[in-house]
């Protein structure tokens, strides 16, 4: 029934192009004669009679209490769509079924609206892995033996299986893992000691004084992939400690753009 109401008031809508027009259709609508209109905005019943029939127009200052009295708002009155009142047909009946909720009803309503919101927003936002990007490089030197500290800024990447399992990133300096690894790139380190023990063969980031290498590790020592440097040997007594294991070289295209880390900042901070 109320579908069928609307649609009738829409349509009687239609054919009224002036502002005196639709006084009088708001007016008659409410059951309200032009006195009484005039009662409450302090003018002459005549000055009411001249607006709808186009004679003249209401002052502006009178708009406002005039909309008040008719209980419609200033674009019904001139007959325009309020841009964020765009509502279809089913739009308006869920607000108007809203508005006659309990309170205490209403609040689950907002809260299963928020909780909706968040989990489309928690959709549309691709999954990212947040890091420490290091602001020491791999890179030579001896000094006196400090504890590593992963100290940098924080980076958002896409994920996948090899940057999930990714701690920390590192800047390399140098040429000494050439041909894989070159002076610039960042590396994926999977932080010890959570990362399985390294083997004979494999890749790690190393502390060895105050200075950070990429190495093999081998049975005798550390060594490049580029063959023009030596392997790194250590006395006893010299510390030498894994930071973690390198699974690989960050590409371009694993930096999360602005608006992905954005929507997921505001995803976490609860405000979608």
């Amino acid at each position: 029934m109320k579908q069928q109401e609307k649609k009738r008031h829409t349509a009687a809508l239609k054919h009224l192009h002036t502002v005196g027009a639709r006084i009088r259709y708001y007016r008659e609508s409410r059951g309200m004669e032009q006195k009484e209109i005039a009662a409450q905005l302090g003018i002459t019943p005549n000055a009411v009679s001249n607006w709808e029939n186009g004679r003249t127009r209401p002052d502006l200052s009178l708009l406002p209490p005039l909309c008040e009295i008719l209980n419609i708002t200033l674009y019904e009155l001139y007959g325009i769509d309020k841009p964020v009142d765009r509502y279809s047909d089913r739009e308006q009946l869920l607000v108007a079924g809203y508005r006659e909720l309990s309170d205490g009803h209403r609040a689950a309503v907002e809260q299963l609206i928020d909780s909706l919101k968040s989990a489309e927003a928690a959709a549309r936002c691709p999954a990212l892995t947040v890091l420490t990007a290091c602001s020491r490089q791999l890179a030579a030197g001896l000094d006196a033996n400090t504890d590593f500290e992963a100290e940098g800024e924080t980076i958002y990447l896409y994920s996948s299986p090899q940057i999930r399992q990714a701690d920390l990133v590192f800047p390399v300096s140098g040429n000494s893992m050439e041909p894989v690894y070159h002076d610039g790139d960042l590396v994926l380190v999977q932080h010890a000691p959570e990362c399985p023990a390294l083997h004979y063969g494999e890749i790690g980031a190393f502390l060895i004084g105050s200075s950070t290498y990429i190495k093999v590790y081998a049975e005798d020592g550390l060594r490049s992939l580029n063959r023009q440097y030596k392997t790194m040997k250590f006395a006893e007594d010299e510390r030498v400690t894994l930071i973690g294991r390198v699974l690989g070289i960050l590409e371009p295209d694993d930096f999360a753009k602005p608006e992905d880390i954005r929507l997921y900042q505001q995803i976490h901070a609860g405000e979608v």
